[in-house]
């Protein structure tokens, strides 16, 4: 009896460690959620216009290539073209120095989904372009890095943004 009573005990204390550590087992991974790739999606899942949201998911990736304007290889400047077509229906000229000139002038603290961010990396006139999400995030065509959504407040940006504004 005393045999079958220890087996019992046994058995009972086996399938308890089998349970306790399968249920340590099944803990999900759960990301910091302040990197920096969970902030441009939460951006990106805070959009209001689903278009613009699959526009941008449809562009991710796509390399740079100077004078581009398709899925092959597109610019800074085709892709807000393009972008500004699609989603809001207006047009813009093809060269981001142009297209700065064909915008209304917005205070930074003020920009709404869909407009445009000027930058100047040269020191002088306008050389690059992107759209405006929300929460300090935009997307663009990087010259290494292709269509991606990033984070304005880095300093990179920062230096460089020389006007931001809305069509007129």
């Amino acid at each position: 009896m005393t045999r079958t009573l220890n087996f019992r005990y046994f058995n009972f204390f086996l399938m308890a460690m089998v349970l306790f550590l399968a249920s340590c087992g099944s803990r999900k991974y759960t990301a910091k959620p302040d990197t920096k790739a969970s902030k441009a999606a939460d951006a990106m899942a805070a959009l209001k216009s689903k278009d613009l949201y699959k526009f941008i998911t449809d562009w991710t990736g796509v390399k740079y290539r100077l004078g581009g304007l398709d899925k092959s290889g597109i610019d800074c400047s085709g892709f807000a073209l393009l972008l500004t077509k699609n989603i809001y229906g207006q047009t813009l000229p093809r060269r981001s120095k142009d297209q700065a000139n064909a915008v209304k002038s917005r205070s930074l603290s003020n920009l709404k989904e869909g407009d445009l961010i000027f930058f100047s990396f040269g020191g002088g006139d306008v050389d690059h372009v992107g759209v405006y999400l929300n929460n300090d995030f935009f997307v663009h065509a990087s010259t290494t890095r292709g269509v991606i959504v990033d984070d304005l407040n880095m300093p990179v940006y920062q230096k460089a943004i020389v006007k931001t504004g809305t069509l007129k």
